[in-house]
């Protein structure tokens, strides 16, 4: 079974990260929950929504989360690449893949 994770990134190139953090902070009034030196995560209803720095970007991407017991199998099932060279995954059970539009997902184990 294959569910919705609890993150959305919004990957920005990095000449509009300030005005894009300011919009959701200031503007949007979200609540933010965390701060590292390339993103800040904002509460988002039962979500989080995560703007991220992307220095070597030209245009903004919109990445979403899956859950699954099974990301191997889960592949499989979505017919969809592994294209884990995207973010190094580190301790995460999973794989980055995408859907037929081009959006990237990333499939893993909660």
């Amino acid at each position: 079974m294959i569910e919705p994770g609890k993150n959305i990134a919004i990957k920005v190139p990095l000449h509009k990260w300030d005005e894009t953090v300011a919009f959701y902070r200031d503007r949007a009034k979200l609540s933010v929950i965390n701060e590292l030196p390339n993103s800040v995560a904002f509460s988002f209803g039962s979500m989080t929504l995560w703007i991220d720095k992307v220095e070597k970007q030209s245009q903004v991407d919109v990445w979403l989360e899956l859950l699954t017991d099974e990301p191997d199998k889960a592949l499989q099932t979505l017919e969809s690449p592994m294209r884990d060279e995207l973010e190094p995954l580190d301790d995460v059970n999973g794989h980055w893949t995408s859907d037929p539009a081009g959006v990237v997902l990333l499939v893993r184990k909660d």
